[in-house]
């Protein structure tokens, strides 16, 4: 009796699990409810019929309650198969175990199969029926389960061989001494499956939200490529600043992680960012006029005012562009590349005059690989500077414009370079 309650809660525990479970469609549920409701119903009339309490005026009743066990206990594997995700092959099952609930109907009044008399349950003549019935449809569930493993490439061949031992288990006392465990161990399997194949899906859907995700990288990675060329191809006669600036950024975050600098913010993920959003810090030159953009002389104060625009508006022009595709943080780190690189160690810069580490750490980075490229690059108002001239201005600015302890990265990354 105390098995039969426990394997009884232990199925509405399940049901009510299904019912509230998000990760399943109503088709899937609808199965995982079939199964585990089965068991319960199988698992109730063997209890009635193998009690100990039998009583003949209860035949008739009895009769009717195994033939509804009998008739249910072989599609057990068919509910499961489609909770499984088998849906098109259960049904086609179903029409094959279903013949089984005829035969049970049509044989049960001879007894053929099972009947009552006075002294309780015993087997017909015909008991094979049902038996050949319920090892096709545990035949079936194992099946079932090895083509649901190679769907999701994920085949534990473990948790089916634990299934098979648990039935056969279950069964075989049945089948052979009548040693009625059968249901409790076909409980505990589906309970197995379930949390199997749940696992399945949780990993196909880990699966694909990588792959999403990596989609999605992609596809911001094209986006800010592509703006920053658009808008790089109004400022210089080519768009390799991009590439180079990308190229140093890169080259100083993994230069200060390789000697512990800053090591509370760089990591492989603050690499990663700044090399992707590194073509963003002169976004906000959507906002600068061509006149002032290309102009071969030097700019007036009023022209340069308006060039500071760029870094002022930066952070709202990254954010309207970006908005919707991105996440806060992959936002902001853009946001300060685009605000704050033009910020100066001394608090000179522009355009909020921000102090030392109170400039983002990615802004800094990008100054120094900003001012170096636009140094060496021909530009419509000047010609290239040879790259050691380009060096000592470095050198020359640290501690004033640059963050001194990165500017030394950045000179022994050059100098490496140039070896």
């Amino acid at each position: 009796m105390s098995a039969v309650i426990l394997i009884e809660l232990l199925m509405l525990t399940m049901t009510l699990h299904v019912l509230m479970y998000s990760g399943f469609t109503k088709s899937q549920k609808i199965w995982y409810i079939l199964t585990f409701v089965s068991v319960m119903v199988c698992t109730l009339a063997e209890y009635f019929v193998h009690c100990g309490y039998y009583d003949k005026s209860f035949k008739i009743p009895l009769t009717i309650i195994t033939v509804i066990q009998f008739s249910i206990s072989p599609l057990l594997a068919v509910f499961f198969s489609g909770a499984l995700g088998l849906h098109r092959e259960s049904r086609i099952a179903s029409l094959f175990f279903l013949s089984n609930i005829l035969v049970e109907i049509i044989l049960a009044p001879f007894g053929l199969v099972f009947y009552f008399n006075d002294d309780g349950y015993f087997r017909g003549n015909l008991f094979i029926i049902y038996e050949v019935y319920y090892f096709i449809g545990l035949a079936y569930l194992i099946i079932s389960m090895i083509v649901v493993g190679k769907r999701f490439r994920h085949r534990d061949m473990w948790t089916i061989i634990m299934v098979l031992v648990m039935l056969v288990g279950g069964i075989l006392p049945m089948t052979f001494w009548q040693i009625h465990t059968a249901y409790m161990s076909i409980g505990m399997c589906a309970c197995l499956c379930y949390i199997y194949y749940n696992d399945l899906v949780q990993d196909d859907i880990h699966t694909a939200l990588i792959n999403n995700e990596k989609k999605l990288l992609n596809m911001q990675e094209h986006i800010i490529s592509g703006l920053a060329n658009l808008i790089e191809s109004r400022d210089t006669d080519t768009g390799e600043h991009i590439t180079r600036t990308s190229k140093y950024v890169k080259a100083i975050a993994e230069g200060a992680k390789a000697i512990g600098l800053y090591s509370n913010e760089i990591d492989d993920h603050f690499i990663s960012l700044i090399n992707t959003l590194a073509p963003m810090h002169d976004v906000g030159k959507i906002l600068v006029s061509d006149n002032i953009l290309r102009k071969p002389g030097r700019l007036t104060k009023e022209e340069f005012d308006e060039m500071k625009v760029h870094a002022a508006s930066g952070g709202d022009v990254v954010r309207k562009m970006l908005s919707g595709i991105t996440d806060e943080e992959y936002l902001k780190f853009a946001s300060d590349i685009a605000t704050y690189h033009h910020e100066w160690w001394d608090g000179t810069g522009y355009p909020n005059k921000l102090k030392g580490t109170d400039i983002p750490l990615c802004a800094r980075i990008m100054a120094i690989a900003d001012v170096f490229d636009a140094l060496i690059s021909k530009r419509c108002y000047k010609d290239a500077m040879p790259v050691e001239d380009a060096i000592e201005i470095i050198k020359k600015e640290s501690g004033t414009h640059f963050d001194p302890k990165l500017v030394d990265v950045f000179i022994k990354y050059i100098e490496n370079e140039k070896m």
